[in-house]
C-alpha cells in the first residue's frame, strides 16, 4: 500500500481516529510543515480543533538524515541515545541547537501569529506527523505536549518504522500507526507524492481548520 499524497493518507489516517469524532475533548497538533495536511483531514473528519506543534530535528552537520535528537515548544530537548557513542566535538550539538532554535521561534511567529496556542490541559491530544523513521522528533512533541497535563496523549502517523511506534507506546497513551511496512527504509517511499509542504498550505490548512470549527460553534 501507498498513498496518494498527504492529504489522501490524512483520510486513511482519520478513519483509523473515528473512535475520537465528535469527542469534545480532542486537539489535533499537527508537527509542521508536512504533518499540516495529514492532520488538517484528521482534525475535520474528527470535528476537532486543529492546531501545529512545532519541534526541529536536530541533524548532524554533513549527515542531516541522522537525528541527534530534537527540540520542541516549551524549551524541551530529547537526545538520541546512540549519540553516546559517538565522539562529537563538544560546540558542534550547541551550534546546531542555536540554529534550530532560533527556526523554531521564527516558526512559532510564521504559522501561528499573535495567537495564543490552544489549552491542552485536561484534553485529549492527538499529535500528527506525515510518518516516523527514528521518531526523535514526534518524542520530543510527546514529551513537551505531556508536561502541559493532557488527559491523554495520541501518536497518529500514517506510515511508520514497527520499532518506532512501539518504543513510543511506553511513552504516550496510544499510537495508531495506519502502516508499518517492513522493510521501512524511508517516509517518502509510501506516498507517490512526497513534495515539501509550503508555508503557505500550512497558512491555508490552518485558516481553513479555523473557519471550519468557527462554522460548526455557530451553527
Amino acid at each position: 500500500m501507498r498513498f496518494a499524497d498527504r492529504r489522501q493518507a490524512g483520510n486513511v489516517l482519520a478513519h483509523a481516529l473515528a473512535r475520537y469524532r465528535d469527542d469534545p475533548d480532542v486537539i489535533v497538533l499537527a508537527l509542521p510543515r508536512g504533518g499540516v495536511p495529514v492532520a488538517y483531514e484528521v482534525a475535520r473528519f474528527l470535528n476537532a480543533p486543529l492546531d501545529v506543534f512545532i519541534v526541529r530535528k536536530l541533524g548532524m552537520p554533513g549527515h542531516e538524515e541522522f537525528a541527534m535528537g530534537a527540540i520542541a515548544t516549551g524549551g524541551v530537548m530529547v537526545m538520541n541515545p546512540d549519540l553516546a557513542n559517538l565522539q562529537l566535538p563538544p560546540t558542534m550539538l550547541d551550534d546546531v541547537v542555536a540554529r534550530e532554535r532560533a527556526e523554531l521561534e521564527r516558526r512559532e511567529r510564521l504559522f501561528r501569529g499573535e495567537r495564543a496556542p490552544l489549552s491542552l490541559a485536561g484534553r485529549i491530544v492527538i499529535l500528527v506527523d506525515d510518518g516516523l523513521a527514528t521518531g526523535s522528533t514526534m518524542l520530543a512533541a510527546a514529551t513537551a505536549v505531556k508536561q502541559q497535563h493532557p488527559k491523554k496523549v495520541v501518536v497518529a502517523v500514517p506510515v511508520a518504522a514497527e520499532q518506532t511506534c512501539e518504543s513510543l507506546r511506553s511513552v504516550v497513551d496510544e499510537v495508531e500507526c495506519a502502516l508499518t511496512p517492513e522493510p521501512f527504509r524511508a517516509v517518502g517511499l509510501w506516498y507517490d507524492n512526497f513534495e515539501q509542504t509550503a508555508d503557505a498550505e500550512v497558512h491555508a490548512l490552518l485558516g481553513a481548520a479555523r473557519a471550519e470549527q468557527e462554522a460548526h460553534r455557530a451553527a
